[in-house]
């Protein structure tokens, strides 16, 4: 990877990753794409930037053979929630966006990065322990753009020769960026909800097991998958990850080691709680383990310190007086 474009990079995962990979490669190769939302300032100050609607695919390829771009990392998409709210223009972009990327990277010789996640897996899928091969019967929309993205990209690794490779996802906590429509977005909020108020409102039920991962181990995770040995990747295109699995009742009480007093209540969403039913306990990521040597550094203890610690910090700098944080004269 010599010049890489990042789709997306305003969201969760993007606008991690870009500063990532630009810490990697320089900042001068890699393009931060986003279309509504506004970059931070880091993004746009630190590196190029481009505002570009995924779904215009000319205007895509006119800025790939522009600025030479060897790497796509594509992530712009419609989330879970949000895409059910729209199923239509979920499609749109979910798969139209996916389309055109993959089809200027076939025609300017591109690899790409195109993230699968657990929603790509249905209710007919084993719960525990999901294998890297096995059925996918998703009854989301976000779910089918998943899978067939999985597919979309075999495809194009297979017919034309793309170098295409994908992770499958689980829920992402993160302290930098705010959660975007995600089922699995409880999972961040808990965090400022607990040092703010001591107490949590949880959209999913008790009881309600999933997936999740650090986001420093998925910005690696992402970066390590894309330069692993073309030879060694037996799934491309749809890698089971995982760091950890817990329902929200196990996470409050890791909460609550840190935070004495803290409280979680259930107050259920029956879009988000219909579509975590439908998704997997727990992945199993032995494929991953064995032919990219994927290994998570962050279990639930290590990240809720983190997240706590860095959150609170966070709180503690904003609310100190402008003067007292050197910006201004």
């Amino acid at each position: 990877m010599h010049r890489i474009l990042v789709t997306g990079a305003t969201g969760q995962i993007g606008s991690e990753l870009v500063p990532a990979l630009r810490a990697r490669y320089g900042a001068a190769n890699v393009i931060a794409v986003g279309h509504k939302k506004n970059p931070a300032s880091e993004l746009r100050e630190n590196g190029p930037y481009a505002a570009l609607d995924i779904r215009e695919r000319n205007a895509l390829a006119e800025l790939v053979e522009r600025e030479r771009i060897d790497t796509i990392y594509h992530l712009a998409a419609l989330l879970s929630a949000t895409a059910e709210a729209d199923p239509q223009l979920a499609w749109e972009i979910n798969m139209g966006g996916l389309l055109n990327v993959l089809e200027v990277a076939r025609l300017a010789h591109c690899g790409v990065f195109h993230p699968s996640s657990i929603g790509a897996f249905g209710p007919s899928t084993p719960r525990d322990h999901t294998p890297q091969v096995t059925i996918q019967r998703p009854n989301t929309m976000y779910g089918v753009t998943k899978v067939s993205g999985e597919l979309l990209c075999d495809y194009y690794h297979h017919r034309y020769g793309l170098d295409t490779r994908g992770i499958r996802f689980p829920g992402l906590i993160s302290h930098k960026t705010q959660p975007g429509g995600g089922t699995t977005d409880y999972a961040v909020e808990i965090f400022a909800a607990a040092l703010s108020q001591k107490q949590y409102t949880c959209f999913l039920q008790q009881g309600t097991r999933l997936d999740m991962m650090y986001m420093p181990d998925a910005i690696r995770a992402a970066m390590e998958i894309m330069e692993a040995e073309p030879a060694r990747l037996h799934h491309r295109n749809a890698y089971n990850l995982t760091a950890m699995s817990f329902a929200p009742e196990t996470l409050g009480a890791e909460i609550g080691l840190h935070i004495p007093g803290f409280t979680i209540s259930y107050q259920p969403d029956p879009v988000r709680q219909a579509i975590a039913d439908s998704w997997p306990n727990s992945l199993d990521d032995s494929a991953a383990r064995a032919d990219w040597d994927w290994r998570p550094r962050y279990g639930l203890r290590e990240m809720t310190r983190e997240m706590l610690g860095a959150l609170s910090a966070k709180e503690s700098r904003e609310s100190r007086p402008f003067h007292q944080q050197g910006g201004g004269q």
